[in-house]
């Protein structure tokens, strides 16, 4: 007995790793001081040492159940973009940099063609949000997973200097609330997607119309990564008051968190295009208007909140950085929470 034996390829694990190595190169950062391999990744602040206080600002999170939809339709080099993105938009949405990122895969069987697209997706989310790539772990677990599945998940790191942090500490009634269009579902809400759909592999090749694609390809689509924009924004000399990362819960738990006591967001839902894949999700699913608010972006990845003199600057700094914004609505005194109207 031996450990290939037991379901462990030690051998497929040292070529996961060499053929992972070109996009991990790919994303690396002049502050990088160790090389993939090692025992850690090292990262000089050296400098950020002008800053009046350096602050981290870390995040993590996992692609989730989007995962089942790429294993039905072996398709493996995206997810990596959601995994950054739901880490590194975190970040951006305190006011901070993304400065590295490592990732960790879980599989039942190691299968390093695989494994390095899956790592490739990760690579190009890096690029995307300029954070290096720095480490990571792939951990071959048989009898835990399926030989055909995996678990993605992982973590950033980012800095910004204390005075920059966006904590929504000087909102108040007037500030104008810009969105940030989504891509799509991104990453959060497949549990129930899952559930209106037929996940077989024939239904997701299926071509619709009015998504201009194969239902599939809408529902992979990456996460877009705001990591950009935000800087944009900043770089114009706006200062953004309060933001929200539009996740897991919607509008109804994401925009809240971005307020201070008694202040009130109010969206207006005609404000904005809302993609086709969720009509589709409301009607095919019977899924009440609330619930949809309440469980998927609606077509808004991120939401920030500036005062009403910065609106056009925001606008055009937002397009500048290639997103599409919208003035969705305003803050009003009131009890915390948020109203769509």
């Amino acid at each position: 007995m031996d450990y290939k034996n037991a379901g462990v390829d030690i051998e497929a694990g040292y070529k996961s790793v060499e053929l992972m190595k070109k996009h991990v190169q790919e994303t690396m950062r002049s502050e990088v001081l160790t090389n993939l391999g090692g025992f850690s990744g090292a990262f000089s602040l050296e400098k950020f040492k002008n800053m009046v206080k350096p602050t981290l600002v870390s995040g993590t999170d996992g692609v989730g159940t989007k995962l089942k939809l790429a294993f039905i339709l072996d398709k493996h080099d995206t997810v990596g973009i959601d995994c950054v993105a739901m880490c590194v938009n975190d970040i951006a949405c305190a006011g901070g940099e993304p400065l590295f990122f490592l990732d960790y895969i879980a599989c039942g069987k190691n299968e390093p063609e695989k494994i390095a697209t899956i790592v490739s997706g990760v690579a190009e989310g890096c690029k995307q949000s300029n954070a290096a790539l720095i480490g990571g772990e792939t951990a071959e677990m048989p009898g835990f997973y399926p030989v055909d599945e995996y678990d993605l998940a992982g973590f950033a790191v980012g800095i910004v200097d204390e005075k920059d942090l966006i904590t929504g500490k000087d909102l108040k009634a007037g500030d104008v609330l810009i969105g940030m269009a989504s891509s799509g579902v991104h990453s959060n809400g497949f549990s129930l997607v899952r559930n209106v759909f037929n996940m077989k592999r024939e239904a997701l090749d299926t071509y619709y119309d009015s998504l201009g694609k194969t239902l599939g390809e809408a529902l992979l689509v990456p996460t877009k990564i705001y990591v950009k924009a935000l800087r944009s924004i900043k770089e114009a000399g706006v200062t953004i008051k309060a933001c929200s990362h539009i996740t897991g819960g919607g509008f109804y738990e994401n925009v809240p968190r971005m307020l201070k006591d008694d202040t009130r967001a109010v969206i207006q839902k005609d404000s904005y295009p809302i993609p086709p894949i969720f009509h589709m999700l409301s009607v095919d699913g019977e899924i009440e208007e609330q619930m949809m608010y309440n469980t998927f972006n609606m077509g808004l990845g991120m939401i920030m909140a500036v005062d009403e003199n910065d609106v056009d600057k925001t606008m055009e700094a937002i397009k500048a950085a290639g997103e599409d914004p919208y003035v969705v609505g305003r803050i009003e005194a009131g009890e915390k929470g948020v109203t769509l109207c």
